[in-house]
Formats: structure tokens, sequence, C-alpha cells
């Protein structure tokens, strides 16, 4: 008998819920791969005993998870689906909507994760790849003239990030640090960070990408691995000044008027 916290557990699920985690084990048993086709509605009546209404909304929550796409018309029917990286990374960044991340917090894991994911791929990159981070340094080859410019190569130093990240032999680690990434420019974009331009930001921010990248090219991942971590350190020390700023601009000092 299972211990009473796993069965209260168990039970607190609804019964769709438990019909489409039955599916969802069924499918991964079954090996079937994204684009492979479901059993017809009556099939999965019969197959987990369950009335249609229950069936349905089982599959409704399969389809909102983005596991399940159903089409209509000829050749119509519920497929199994693919949850791509960038859904995947906003559902997990609505649960962060609300929290109050700092710059302190993403940047302890992105010191942790990043110079490890630049060693393992040292040498390993290919032409395209290479050529993709070349082409989004260039976006920032020169200083910002306007703050729009400087919003814009924020989000593109951090694109260079999340290149990386795709490139990732380990997919999870992949996952975290675009996942990382994307937060760093939504907070960035939303809170205005990118005021007042921060020249030393931008060009120290450029330096360590243009040195990184010719590590990565040579295949030296103790100078890629050092180079990211320098990087890392720095930039968490100009954005905690850039972060400092803002709340100076948005925060009324404590006895002023609201």
């Amino acid at each position: 008998m299972p211990p009473a916290t796993t069965r209260s557990r168990t039970d607190r699920r609804s019964r769709p819920e438990r019909v489409a985690e039955a599916i969802k084990a069924w499918v991964v048993e079954q090996r079937l791969q994204p684009g492979d086709r479901l059993p017809s509605e009556p099939e999965l009546i019969e197959r987990f005993g369950m009335a249609k209404s229950t069936i349905r909304e089982a599959m409704r929550l399969l389809e909102a998870q983005g596991l399940v796409r159903t089409r209509t018309g000829p050749g119509g029917g519920s497929f199994v689906h693919e949850v791509s990286r960038a859904r995947a990374q906003a559902l997990l960044g609505n649960y962060f909507y609300f929290k109050d991340l700092t710059i302190r917090d993403i940047y302890q894991l992105r010191r942790a994760l990043e110079p490890e994911l630049a060693a393992s791929l040292a040498g390993k990159l290919s032409q395209d790849v290479l050529a993709r981070l070349e082409q989004t340094l260039h976006a920032y080859d020169v200083p910002a003239r306007t703050l729009e410019e400087e919003r814009a190569q924020h989000v593109d130093s951090l694109r260079f990030h999340a290149i990386l990240a795709e490139a990732a032999e380990n997919e999870l680690l992949g996952f975290i640090i675009g996942f990382m990434t994307s937060v760093l420019s939504d907070i960035t974009v939303t809170r205005r960070l990118y005021a007042p331009p921060n020249q030393e930001l931008w060009q120290r921010g450029r330096d360590y990408q243009r040195r990184l990248l010719m590590a990565l090219r040579e295949g030296d991942a103790g100078a890629a691995r050092a180079i990211m971590k320098a990087h890392m350190q720095t930039a968490q020390a100009l954005m905690e000044g850039q972060e400092a700023e803002m709340l100076r601009r948005f925060i009324p000092e404590q006895g002023s008027e609201v």
C-alpha cells in the first residue's frame, strides 16, 4: 500500500488529470514520436475505461500543455506534439512573472553554469554557429547613439549567449542557460536596465565576447572557461549598478511623498 501522503496527493488530482497522466505514460511506453497519431476517441474510451467527457477533458489538458495537437478535416485527429524550447521557456517564465528576481539571483546561476558551457563547446561549434556569433557581435560594434539603440544592444549581447545555449550538447544545461538569458533580457527591457547608457558595460562585454569567440574557434577550453567566468563576474557588477540606478529612479526615498 502506498504511503498516505502519496495517496492523498494522487486523490487530489481530478479524474481528467489522472487520465492525462495515464495517456502520457502510454505514449512513452509505446515509444510514440512527435507527429504520431494518437488513438481515436472511442479507442481511448475503451483503453482507459473512462467516459467520453473525461477523455475529452484529458485531451484538452494535454493540448493546453502542448503535448497534443488536434487537426480537423481529412487526415485529422490527435497527434503527439513536441513542446518547443521557446514555448517551454515562456511557460516557465510565467512562474517567475510575479517573483522579484534580482540581477544577483540570475548571475548566481550564470557564473556557475556558463563557464562550463563555454568550455564544453570549445572547438566543437560548426562554422554556421560561429558565423552567427560573429554576426551577432557586429550588431553592437559601435556604442549606441540613442536609448533605443542601447536597449537593442543589450538584447543582442544576450542573444550571443542564447546561441551558445542552443548549441549545448547537454540539453538540460542548454535549456537552463537559455531560460536565464531570456529572463534577463525581459528584465533588462521591462525594468529599463539599459538606461542610462553604460559605455563600460558595452565595451567590456563586447571585448569579453570577442576573446571568447576566438577561444571557441581555437578549441581552447581552459581559456573559454576563464574568459566566460571573468565576463560573468564583470557583467554582474556592472548590471547591479544599472539595477541600483533603476531603483533610485523609481523607488521614492524614505520619508518623501508618494
